[in-house]
């Protein structure tokens, strides 16, 4: 089964998209627990939507999960 949450998060405020992964990026500082009682987990990403045609970031995306 797959689990998905999207949560509305501050923007980096550029025209490109960004992935980013909090637990060694923007919750690095946080042990594992306080990282997991804030909903920070180990299969936690980041999207941060840019300018591009939504089908590039869609194809884009395929491909960076799928390999």
């Amino acid at each position: 089964m797959l689990y998905e949450q999207a949560a509305t998060l501050p923007a980096s405020y550029d025209v490109y998209s960004l992935v980013s992964y909090p637990p060694i990026s923007s919750h690095r500082d946080l042990t594992g627990h306080e990282r997991q009682s804030i909903g920070i987990t180990e299969g936690c990403i980041r999207l941060s939507v840019g300018i591009e045609d939504v089908n590039d970031i869609i194809q884009d995306l395929d491909q960076a999960l799928t390999s």
